[in-house]
């Protein structure tokens, strides 16, 4: 963000070999992302996750591999959203686990990173096999440790190293790890795969997993057919590292901001006592509680989870802003950019929720938030967070205050860079309510 200052909404930088352009601000990154959707609707070969994911899946994927996983995936989790346990229902079980367990710590101080990563892996879990694990359960322990390791490794600088110079892969010790730990969780889901195989009921399908063994068994005589084991291992393992830490992290901020400003705290129990009381909280809810809306969108605009983006590519010879840019140009959307944006929003530094509403106290819908990316690649799964996010935060808030512990002063939450933006929480109480 320094640099567009001194250059200007879009520049260019070199790392290595790698020549990149950047977007700054919101007008530009729309207007790529948005505007000239098909011209930046592209994903770059980036070294780390071209060995991930092949080629294969959704986010890194290409051409028509990309375009038919990406649809068959989409309508896959819509589907999902109705029928006997829709994923509605699926959230709020959760959440009835994830407050009890919460209970049980009595208000004492406790770091709710694991706890929360349990949580929302549990949703993706569901989802995917059609079922969820208990939170002391040994697969999900090692699932989500995977997971998490894998995030924190895949944003570290030695991999970002190897991204702009591979050649010295031999050196990235990190790499090495990053590999070692897909191995395990592919061959975990090998052994999933086998299992629904066995019990496969098309009419009765519990999962995406079941939902994408049928699509294959329907054109196993083709031999171009893009439904084979390497698009499902890769698909799934993607839905785990971006459905996981992304929601989770989220959720810590937002009870971080809630400690931080106990006075919107304060404003967030008065609606939900208000609108929700003790009932259950359900998405129909949302419509009539603008404020905590509002709360949740300033936590995902100021904690801007993914401040780079992941990059986008040219797919044809552009001229974009008086900028002559090749096919395959590597382009770089600051996101961060975007949500701070001091024309978009009257305090971009500060947690300020009535960036979200009107001067009558209503939500307001704002285009420049895009903490979910924008155009052809935006996140497959923004409206299962946004759900995830408001069933939790309000499940959470409805059940207790937060504090920080005993004795701590100055609650101030450094972030952890990594691939994500995280909270490095110290130990909050969850007091029940």
């Amino acid at each position: 963000m320094k640099l567009s200052k001194q250059y200007g909404s879009v520049f260019r930088v070199q790392m290595g070999g790698l020549k990149m352009v950047v977007l700054s601000g919101y007008e530009t990154v729309k207007s790529a992302l948005v505007d000239n959707a098909d011209d930046f609707a592209e994903r770059p070969r980036i070294p780390m996750f071209e060995d991930i994911n092949k080629g294969y899946g959704v986010p890194f994927s290409h051409g028509e591999n990309w375009k038919i996983m990406r649809r068959f995936t989409l309508s896959k989790l819509r589907d999902f959203g109705m029928g006997k346990k829709t994923i509605e229902d699926r959230i709020v079980e959760e959440c009835g686990f994830f407050t009890k367990a919460l209970e049980s710590l009595d208000g004492k101080p406790e770091d709710l990173t694991i706890k929360t990563n349990f949580a929302i892996g549990n949703i993706i879990i569901s989802i995917i096999f059609g079922h969820r694990f208990d939170y002391q359960h040994p697969i999900l322990l090692r699932l989500v440790g995977l997971i998490n390791e894998n995030m924190s490794l895949v944003g570290s600088p030695p991999v970002a190293i190897y991204n702009f110079f591979p050649i010295f892969y031999y050196l990235c010790n990190a790499h090495n790890k990053v590999m070692k730990n897909i191995e395990d969780i592919h061959n975990f889901l090998k052994t999933e795969f086998v299992e629904h195989l066995k019990g496969l009921d098309r009419d009765d399908q519990r999962g995406f997993i079941d939902a994408f063994l049928v699509k294959q068994e329907e054109e196993k005589s083709d031999p171009n057919t893009y439904f084979h084991e390497m698009n499902l291992l890769s698909t799934v393992t993607s839905l785990f590292m971006a459905g996981t830490e992304t929601t989770s992290s989220t959720i810590r901020w937002a009870l971080t901001y809630m400690i931080q400003y106990p006075e919107i705290q304060k404003q967030v129990h008065e609606e939900i006592d208000r609108v929700i009381g003790l009932a259950q909280p359900r998405i129909d809810h949302r419509k009539n509680m603008p404020y905590t809306n509002a709360v949740i969108h300033e936590t995902q605009r100021l904690a801007n989870i993914l401040p780079m983006n992941l990059p986008r590519e040219t797919t044809r010879n552009v001229t974009f802003k008086g900028f002559y840019l090749p096919k395959g140009t590597y382009v770089v959307p600051l996101l961060e950019s975007v949500l701070h944006d001091k024309t978009q929003f009257e305090k971009p530094d500060k947690f300020y929720p009535e960036h979200f509403l009107d001067s009558q106290g209503a939500f307001v819908k704002k285009a420049a938030f895009m903490p979910f990316s924008a155009g052809r690649r935006s996140c497959i799964g923004e409206t299962l967070a946004k759900m995830e996010l408001f069933l939790f935060f309000t499940s959470l808030m409805q059940k207790f205050t937060f504090h920080a512990a005993p004795g701590v002063t100055n609650f101030n939450v450094k972030p952890s860079v990594g691939l994500t933006v995280t909270p490095l929480s110290p130990k909050i109480c969850c007091v029940p309510r």
